[in-house]
């Protein structure tokens, strides 16, 4: 075990606790903690076996699950007994998908299931996605199961209550309740006092509110995961115990061509079936990774890159204590690091400290079943003080258990979740950040979509739970000792919207990297690379004195990047941008084929375009620019690197003279933006760059210095503007020449706050956070970029037609996407805030910024409506629009159409 470092403590803050702990006589013991789980149906967390029941029943489910030998062949075969894999087999026969099959190397839920808290709180989170996994599991568990099964799941209603012991966490959750409650959770805020009522032995004396959700409660993780696994069974899934599987067999043989007799071969391979520990085979079609902490295990041993890395995870559990009532609510405290709820006659105390240990970083042992890790009651003291401190009576009792398993955790903190980008067929739903049992319903519905429809499903966002958003480095074992530990802190701290993870940073580095530090660049990660958020003046530090949710000690600063690019020129360091070169006989038409927009016209052209899957879904946003007949280059944001590069493979054979070549490490990125950024430009090249010799939307090679680069005339800004893609041996050269000759010029080093600034100003769309792959192409105003006309059509076509019909059918569309602009030029946004109209909730902001040049918060949001939307200003001037901030309804400006140069005159001059 590795263990983190934690903030150091006096011996006598701790001593109270750590002796309650060491001195009890009635420590479980392993074994005892062991069988109560397994063997008498009934977890260690609930207090009320006797009301649960079903242990006979859930006893036949096991044993006839190990009855006979698994198939030689299945459709799908599921590896994996836990919450997530039984989930995921589960909704896959409700979907009525025939031959499937799980495997369980042990028992089920003898991974990390059995030893879960079994927490369902629906309130907590600003993700949709989550928030809407979180409900359908919570009511998958309370009433689905047990009505379709006859199996109680020992769902639990005794309500949830999050603190808020200081002003900040008052506002986040506040803004967390506001986008909950459109979400569908029914929270109210409640005082101290209200608190106290609901859990007498809490301690409210610093309590400012608490945020109660009363059908929220708990569950029993192990009798759960039998009604999932019975339910499974009713549908067909046979489920197999004690049977090890040790990796799979692939290929990307397609057949023989008709024309020529030769291979056809896919670019990247499928999985053909599952290898057992014995050598036997089982042939199928698909193959899902559900080993919670064994993931990425697995995942290397067929090829593919899972990084989840066990973490320790720690609770205690007092002796019976008369004053507790099973019935009392869950409480969190973040402040402290601490979930309390009754358990066993006493109370359960859960850490979450505020900085983790990771577990076996190697490898987790493949026979660590219902196990526990010995725990550090060094490093664990001063966390249990703390939370002990919440309930003070817990000073004054025994324990019976101080118990630490492991729980998975991924590099941002987010589920695993999605078909591998190296493996087709072969999906994965791991990684749950010890939200397993909570989510757990959510992400095996989710998943069996996605297995059915083989494309993501379009009823949730998965852009930020797709496992293709990670990096193979992420795998190593020192990135997942030094980044678990800080991403298991993360879980109750409060989520400032300009704070940026501090551990494994300066791995990836600009060519440019030197040069913005030299002008005193704050970096923050990007997809891991160290890219500026802002610049501070000459002699001073770059850094946040305190984070808020106001204006922070960088405002101004921000503030003079963004109006020297509307004013001026600026400057930006893009090289984090994913870039590929394709290149081939066939590279026009196929990337036609792929792209809304015709991409293959004239050569020196760049073009702004979607990919959909087809269903007409947006799958990506990016620009393909045709440099040669045969060349292009294709640039999309970084969180889609692996996405759009796997979109591409997904859709090769080697019967076509097509070639993607990778080169976002092979050329620096320079955005020159801004009205005076042409004779800028002009000055360090001899090429003509007047607008007749190089209009909008232009490419060429361009010589800058001693240097060459590949220049489009091209905007994220809405100004006038260039993207300069330089080779890096060229790259310190062409920037030094240009910043120099900027002297002359006030150019101004700008990065990606007043990026964001500038684009949500002019409503440019960013994948992956205002577009998703739930969202229709005509939805987010974006149908302007397709050619049904051009040869071959593209992927998703028919149905974007379809889409536009309905819309004139309807006389309006049922979800339209909008720019918003707060009328009051004092509070920001961070996205997350609900918009009303009229009375009632019709979107939420997907991003926001603040918009210097428009004087307020902006941001773009979905309306949603069960009514047709009619995109006319009659729906705008009939509304009375206002965003919800907190406690406050603030009055808001809203548009389809760009709030600044809707008419697009600054870009074309």
């Amino acid at each position: 075990t590795t263990t983190a470092a934690t903030t150091t403590t006096t011996t006598t803050a701790t001593s109270k606790a750590t002796s309650i702990l060491k001195t009890s006589h009635n420590l479980t013991t392993d074994n005892e903690l062991r069988e109560r789980n397994t063997e008498k149906s009934g977890t260690v967390f609930d207090s009320n076996t006797d009301r649960l029941g079903g242990g006979n029943e859930l006893q036949s489910t096991r044993s006839s699950s190990k009855s006979s030998r698994p198939p030689s062949c299945a459709n799908i075969v599921i590896v994996g007994g836990g919450i997530i894999g039984t989930s995921v087999a589960y909704h896959l026969g409700k979907l009525g998908i025939k031959n499937v099959i799980l495997l369980e190397r042990d028992k089920l839920t003898s991974g990390t299931t059995w030893h879960a808290a079994g927490l369902i709180n629906t309130f907590g989170s600003l993700s949709v996605t989550s928030t809407s996994m979180r409900m359908y599991t919570k009511k998958l568990y309370s009433t689905i199961l047990p009505e379709e099964t006859s199996m109680d799941t020992g769902f639990y209603p005794v309500g949830f209550i999050e603190l808020a012991c200081d002003e900040h966490r008052l506002e986040y959750y506040r803004r967390v309740a506001s986008l909950n409650r459109y979400c569908g959770v029914e929270v109210d805020e409640i005082s101290p006092r209200e608190v106290k009522d609901k859990f007498p032995l809490v301690e409210t004396s610093d309590v400012l509110k608490g945020f109660y959700v009363k059908d929220d409660g708990r569950v029993n993780p192990y009798e759960v995961t039998m009604a999932l696994a019975k339910g499974a069974k009713l549908f067909g899934v046979q489920i197999y115990e004690d049977v090890s599987v040790k990796g799979v067999s692939k290929s990307n043989y397609l057949g023989l061509c008709s024309m020529n007799g030769k291979a056809i071969k896919d670019a990247i391979p499928r999985v053909t079936g599952v290898v057992l520990d014995n050598g036997d085979e089982i042939e199928a079609n698909i193959v899902v990774n559900c080993t919670g902490m064994w993931a990425r295990q697995f995942g290397e041993r067929c090829g593919v890159h899972i990084p989840n890395q066990a973490a320790e995870h720690y609770y205690l559990i007092t002796d019976a204590m008369e004053e507790v009532d099973p019935s009392w609510p869950v409480v969190e405290d973040s402040s402290r690091c601490v979930y309390i709820r009754p358990e066993g006659g006493g109370l359960m105390l859960g850490l979450f400290e505020r900085i983790g240990a990771p577990w076996c970083i190697e490898e987790i042992p493949e026979t660590f079943s219902f196990g526990e890790i010995e725990p550090d009651w060094d490093r664990m003291g001063p966390y249990l003080q703390e939370a002990m401190e919440r309930v003070p009576m817990t000073l004054h009792v025994g324990a019976k258990k101080f118990f630490c398993g492991p729980e998975s955790f991924t590099p941002d903190g987010s589920p695993i979740v999605g078909e591998t980008p190296e493996l087709k067929n072969y999906y994965v739903a791991a990684g749950l950040n010890s939200i397993g049992i909570l989510t757990g319903g959510g992400i095996g519905k989710l998943l069996a979509s996605w297995i059915r429809a083989k494309r993501s499903p379009s009823d949730f966002d998965v852009t930020g739970i797709n496992v293709d958003r990670f990096q193979s480095y992420q795998c190593n074992p020192n990135y997942r000792a030094d980044r678990v530990g800080e991403i298991l802190g993360e879980t109750y701290k409060v989520h400032y919207p300009d704070h940026y993870l501090s551990s494994c940073r300066d791995i990836k580095k600009s060519p440019l990297h030197a040069e913005m530090a030299s002008h005193n660049a704050f970096f923050r990660d990007v997809s891991g690379w160290e890219s500026p958020a802002w610049f501070a003046p000459p002699h001073s530090k770059p850094q946040i004195d305190s984070h808020n949710f106001g204006r922070q000690s960088f405002f101004s600063h921000w503030e003079s990047e963004h109006k020297a690019c509307r004013e001026n020129v600026a400057l930006f360091d893009m090289s984090f941008m994913s870039k590929f070169i394709v290149c081939g006989d066939d590279a026009g038409r196929f990337l036609n084929h792929l792209s809304t927009a015709n991409v293959d016209g004239k050569k020196g052209r760049i073009t702004y375009t979607q990919w959909l899957n087809r269903d007409g879904y947006v799958e990506a946003d990016l620009t393909v620019s045709k440099i040669d007949d045969d060349q292009y280059l294709v640039v999309a944001t970084d969180t889609m690197h692996n996405h759009v590069l796997t979109h591409m493979k997904r859709h090769l054979t080697n019967q076509m003279h097509v070639f993607v070549h990778d080169v976002t490490n092979a050329y620096a990125q320079i955005n020159l933006q801004g009205p005076n950024s042409r004779k800028l430009l002009q000055s360090v090249t001899s090429f003509n760059l007047d607008n007749e010799n190089f209009p909008f939307r232009s490419v060429t090679e361009l010589d800058i210095g001693y240097g060459k680069s590949i220049c489009t005339r091209i905007t994220y800004v809405g100004e006038l503007g260039y993207e300069i893609f330089i080779p890096v041996e060229f790259a310190n050269h062409v920037y030094n020449t240009i910043a120099s000759a900027g002297k002359g010029f006030n150019l101004k080093h700008a990065g990606l706050k007043a990026l964001g600034s500038l684009r949500l100003e002019k409503g440019y769309r960013d994948y992956g956070h205002d577009i998703d792959n739930t969202d229709k192409l005509v939805e987010v105003g974006l149908g302007f970029t397709c050619d049904f006309k051009k040869d071959d059509g593209f992927i998703g076509m028919e149905n974007v037609l379809k889409q536009k019909n309905c819309a004139k059918r309807d006389g309006g569309l049922r979800k339209s996407m909008a720019q918003v602009l707060l009328s009051d030029p004092k509070p920001l946004l961070h996205s997350g805030e609900v918009l009303w109209r009229n009375g009632q909730r019709i979107g939420e902001v997907r991003s926001a910024s603040y918009g210097h040049t428009l004087g307020g918060a902006v941001g773009l949001c979905m309306l949603e409506s069960t009514e047709p939307i009619l995109l006319d200003k009659g729906f705008i001037e009939e509304g009375e629009w206002v965003i919800e901030h907190g406690t406050e309804l603030i009055p808001c400006t809203v548009s389809f159409q760009s709030l600044y140069d809707p008419s697009n005159k600054k870009i074309k001059l």
